[in-house]
């Protein structure tokens, strides 16, 4: 999970594996595999450095166990 703001300023978790598409046009628009999709204020690369880091912790938690 990673979190993401909406435009009004709401901070939401979005389920990270799900997302199938992202585009800026200018704000970014995230698309669930669903056929969700939310607008945030983040930019892509932002997300997608939530992404690497979220992903990278489900690692190290995997390995202590």
């Amino acid at each position: 999970m990673i979190y993401v703001t909406r435009l009004n300023g709401k901070t939401f978790s979005l389920n990270s594996d799900l997302i199938e598409t992202m585009e800026e046009t200018p704000d970014t628009v995230i698309t669930l595999a669903g056929g969700n999709k939310y607008v945030v204020s983040e930019r892509i690369e932002e997300l997608i450095e939530r992404i690497a880091e979220f992903r990278r912790c489900c690692q190290i938690c995997k390995v202590e166990d």
